[in-house]
């Protein structure tokens, strides 16, 4: 029987909106976002080639269910730097609801990879690391997590960083589709939609969040691997959330809301206000003045053409152009 969600008082998040989510049989907090208009109009501003695209929507996804998860003003940024041909991702997040993103690629080495059709997740970045960034403000202490990106997905990187860094059984589901539709004498339009959805096992007693030693520890060499069973409520969350398919993720008729309903309606699924996102970009032409009146006059001659310095924000594409240097 399909879920009425009108019979059960809920009104959909819909589209570019995190909802956050408690299922108290399972000791389980979660969030889970669908997202639409917002990441189309990032991914076509940049109109990076297809595999870049998907790669990056899948950072920005993992970035909003992150960053929204924030309790104060301040900022989450996830940044990638590896030696593959995708050399940097950055995904910025700003309380409440501003989000953006850019990458940093060799295009040839891009288009050779999918030209061998091997332009996988794992090929593009590479071997480097990846690092979450908190900062709360400018008088306050910047928090940074690294987690090492050795030729493995966001997904597990994801998993990777709260087992290590955070010490919090942790799962995640990202998916990255595109939409095809028929317009009137122009063929097919294509856009981007992307989902996610991440638990963490979280209960009143701390002893049922015991876990293994990260291997090898400081263990002697040969010492076998320290190993804990888990908790029997994070297994079978764990189990729910691996059922998930990308096309329940990426699918617009699929409310966050259904998606979860399914997953934990035996166990009793709470939902959360919803935290909208929008596609923001805190650059400015007060703050790049700023930026350029640092510089020296050497440093200036060698950016002005023709008596002008244009200035190109990497991430909103909005071009600054200044005679001179600003404040001279």
């Amino acid at each position: 029987m399909a879920l009425n969600l009108d019979e059960l008082g809920i009104t959909p998040a819909g589209l570019d909106a995190v909802r956050p989510f408690a299922v108290e049989g399972l000791d389980v907090r979660g969030r889970a976002v669908a997202l639409g208009p917002v990441l189309e109009k990032i991914l076509a501003r940049h109109a990076y080639p297809e595999p870049v695209s998907r790669l990056l929507a899948e950072a920005i996804v993992l970035t909003s269910l992150l960053g929204t998860s924030l309790k104060f003003d301040g900022r989450f940024t996830l940044q990638t730097q590896t030696k593959g041909p995708v050399s940097m991702l950055v995904v910025d997040f700003k309380t409440p609801d501003a989000i953006r993103a850019c990458a940093t690629f060799d295009a040839a080495e891009v288009e050779a990879l999918i030209a061998d059709g091997k332009a996988t997740q794992e090929a593009l970045l590479g071997h480097g690391h990846l690092a979450m960034t908190i900062d709360q403000g400018p008088h306050m202490q910047r928090y940074q997590g690294l987690v090492e990106l050795d030729g493995v997905s966001l997904e597990e990187v994801a998993r990777r960083y709260f087992e290590r860094s955070e010490q919090i059984p942790t799962e995640v589901r990202l998916g990255v589709g595109e939409l095809f539709t028929r317009q009137e004498g122009e063929g097919h339009a294509k856009t981007w939609t992307a989902g996610g959805i991440l638990i963490q096992f979280l209960p009143q007693a701390p002893e049922r969040m015991r876990q293994a030693d990260i291997d090898p520890g400081d263990a002697p060499e040969g010492t076998r691997p320290h190993e804990i069973d888990e908790d029997d409520a994070w297994v079978e969350a764990k189990v729910l959330v691996e059922t998930v398919k990308d096309v329940e993720l990426t699918d617009p008729e699929v409310s966050v809301e259904m998606l979860l309903f399914r997953l934990f309606h035996e166990r009793g699924v709470r939902l959360f206000e919803p935290q909208p996102l929008a596609d923001k970009c805190s650059c400015s032409r007060e703050k790049i003045e700023n930026v350029l009146a640092g510089f020296s006059q050497d440093d200036v001659d060698h950016m002005t053409v023709d008596g002008k310095i244009i200035v190109t924000c990497e991430f909103c594409s909005t071009r600054y152009e200044f005679d001179g240097k600003p404040g001279r």
